[in-house]
């Protein structure tokens, strides 16, 4: 049997089904001890309606034992209701968790296996020359997607526990569009894929941040909207001053968009938007949980605009706008 690319070409679709069946298991199963914990606590909170409504009729002439009933009853309640919304958010976080973990290790195997595989047709037998530099170009961009995924993983565990870094001033329109540059050679894309607006009256828009922070931020939005757009990607990128004292970073997509109830969910930790999507594009839920974080400690923000699934999506990062050099020196 000749080991090639046939190989692997044939593997990948078998993978992609068992991990696309046992997200569906997680996520049934996951759904299942959801109902269960909001049907115990339904339950839980007739019973006690049913013993308060006895407890009255039995001492409807005490009053003080009534009171200390409905008092009691309350309480009851209350405790009945927070352990049921604390189950239920934990089933939640627990899912989020297991679908991050089931990612992660579909991201990093998934290059891993493409390497080993194409390392073995190098070594047992003879390759053409221009076969052999296509090789080495696709298992250059599959551990360049190892790292990334490594490099996001790490750097989400770190960005809420370091110390403060020092900060540099910088104009950032031009890391903007090196961040395109990267983008448009890390997916294969031509250059009018991703395109960036002129800039409002040429002014020159300068943040004070930690310039790989600002990097991975930016690199992350561009890399979602890539991600997210699989039917063509239509890019397009504009900054802006906002409110006076903020430089506000729009990307816009026309990819598959994002319900309306989701929009702010996205921006948690390994949290994905549920559906076939979530299966089909695969991602470990850290990217805008990034992207957020960074943001913040920068003393900004990001928020997300959609019309609708399918319409695309909007993501806009606001950083505080610092002064011109010129302006410092005076």
């Amino acid at each position: 049997m000749r080991r090639g690319t046939p190989r692997i070409c044939v593997g990948t679709p078998r993978r992609e089904l068992l991990y696309t069946h046992h997200h569906a298991m997680n996520i049934n199963r996951r759904r299942g001890a959801i109902a269960l914990a909001i049907t115990l606590g339904v339950l839980v909170v007739v019973g006690l309606i049913v013993v308060n409504i006895a407890w009255i009729i039995l001492n409807e002439r005490r009053f003080a034992m009534l009171v200390l009933g409905i008092i009691l009853f309350g309480l009851l309640v209350t405790g009945v209701v927070l352990n049921t919304v604390f189950l239920v958010r934990e089933v939640r976080r627990n899912e989020r968790q297991d679908t991050f973990l089931n990612a992660v290790t579909h991201e990093l195997k998934t290059p891993i296996t493409s390497i080993r595989l194409y390392l073995e047709t190098l070594q047992r037998r003879k390759v053409p020359e221009v076969q052999r530099q296509q090789f080495y170009n696709i298992m250059l961009a599959d551990s360049e997607r190892l790292l990334s995924t490594v490099e996001q993983v790490l750097k989400a565990g770190e960005i809420g526990s370091r110390r403060p870094q020092d900060r540099t001033l910088i104009e950032f329109v031009p890391l903007v569009a090196e961040c395109i540059e990267i983008t448009l050679q890390r997916h294969h894309l031509p250059t009018e894929a991703i395109q960036l607006a002129p800039i409002p009256g040429y002014n020159r828009l300068y943040v004070c941040v930690v310039v790989e922070d600002l990097r991975t931020a930016v690199l992350n939005i561009l890399d979602n909207a890539v991600k997210y757009s699989p039917s063509g990607v239509e890019i397009r990128c504009a900054l802006a001053i906002s409110l006076y004292t903020n430089v506000a970073l729009s990307v816009t997509d026309s990819g598959v968009g994002i319900p309306p109830n989701q929009l702010k969910r996205i921006f948690k930790r390994f949290y994905r938007v549920p559906g076939r999507n979530a299966v089909r594009i695969k991602g470990t839920g850290l990217g805008l949980f990034l992207v957020r974080a960074i943001a913040r400690q920068h003393g900004g923000n990001i928020h997300a605009t959609s019309p609708g699934p399918n319409l695309g999506t909007t993501i806009t990062l606001t950083l505080p706008l610092a002064d011109s050099p010129q302006r410092e020196s005076q």
